[in-house]
């Protein structure tokens, strides 16, 4: 099958297309045709060995996907051949078929496109999460968001609205800014321009924000935690900067605040109970038109390698997809 193949650790703009054995499912597996796979910034790191897990060689990139049932396993019993489904598989989807565990395999919301479908479960999912589950937001509760512009980001942004929150965006651009401000955020902060720390007080009459979002890491993670509220919640989400940082504990001493990790693919695994439930309702939410993914773009197979590097250059707002 055609595949964007990664046969060695390599930055993304080295990846070729080539071929990779058709997989077969398991009793307990699903082989899917794909028809579109979202682009995350795990697909970044994946490939360069620096995420959590290291694939054996060769495999495709991609762990968010759309597409229609091919096979099924004897084990599968909520699945049918022809069914277009959703599913969170970790790496494989940058290739024309995958197959998947039948506990990440949910039907495709009905009259959801497969480009929008295949950019909705990770960073909606994660967002939901780590929003609901992780910080239990509260609604009249303030909710900043960091690097809000990204595909996470723009998520907690519009899932913070939705909850009742009153929602801070920080980006790092005007233009990324105007997205988010679309997307349901009450203030913006440029903190190329502004001072975060500093404007996170002004626009909270000195408090602080209740939760803090952070995808991106670096040298605004301290600066948004010093500006947390009293028994705030600062929630880990990723390092999209590149650099993790080393944060003071005095802060979450002196703030009575919590410093939350969110890894929703994990939770995915143990609670899938708790998944199906998340799933269900951002679906939900999807189908009355309360949340609908922002897609920058989309990309042919042969041009992935592009889109992850637009990812980890930063150029994109919400999401990228490949087309197959």
């Amino acid at each position: 099958m055609k595949s964007l193949v990664c046969d060695k650790w390599v930055l993304p703009s080295e990846l070729k297309v080539g071929e990779l054995p058709t997989p077969s499912p398991g009793p307990k597996e699903v082989l899917i045709k794909i028809k579109a796979c979202g682009v995350n910034f795990p697909d970044v790191l994946i490939v360069q060995g620096l995420y959590q897990f290291k694939p054996s060689f060769p495999f495709s990139p991609g762990g968010e996907i759309s597409g229609i049932v091919e096979s099924i396993g004897e084990d599968v019993k909520h699945l049918k051949v022809g069914q277009e489904v959703v599913s969170m598989i970790g790496w494989g989807g940058m290739a024309e078929y995958v197959v998947a565990n039948k506990n990440v395999v949910f039907p495709k919301p009905p009259g959801m496109p497969h480009t929008l479908a295949s950019a909705f479960l990770m960073v909606y999912g994660t967002s939901y999460h780590g929003l609901k589950d992780r910080a239990k937001l509260k609604k009249g509760e303030t909710l900043l968001v960091l690097g809000a512009s990204g595909g996470v980001g723009l998520a907690a942004v519009e899932l913070g609205k939705l909850m009742g929150a009153k929602v801070i965006a920080a980006a790092s651009t005007s233009e990324k800014l105007e997205v988010c401000k679309k997307y349901g955020a009450d203030e913006v902060i440029n903190y190329t321009t502004e001072n975060l720390k500093d404007r996170i007080k002004e626009l909270t009459d000195g408090k602080g924000a209740d939760v803090v979002y952070d995808p991106v890491g670096g040298e605004f993670s301290e600066q948004a935690l010093r500006a947390t509220a009293w028994k705030g919640r600062f929630l880990v989400i990723g390092f999209a900067a590149g650099e993790i940082p080393k944060i003071p504990l005095n802060l979450a001493l002196l703030k009575g605040c919590d410093i939350v990790g969110v890894f929703w693919g994990s939770f995915a695994q143990r609670n899938p109970n708790g998944l199906m439930q998340n799933t269900m309702q951002l679906i939900q939410w999807y189908q009355s038109g309360d949340i609908k993914p922002h897609i920058h773009g989309t990309y042919t197979l042969d041009k992935a390698p592009n889109a992850i590097m637009a990812l980890m250059n930063r150029e994109v707002s919400g999401k990228v997809v490949i087309e197959l």
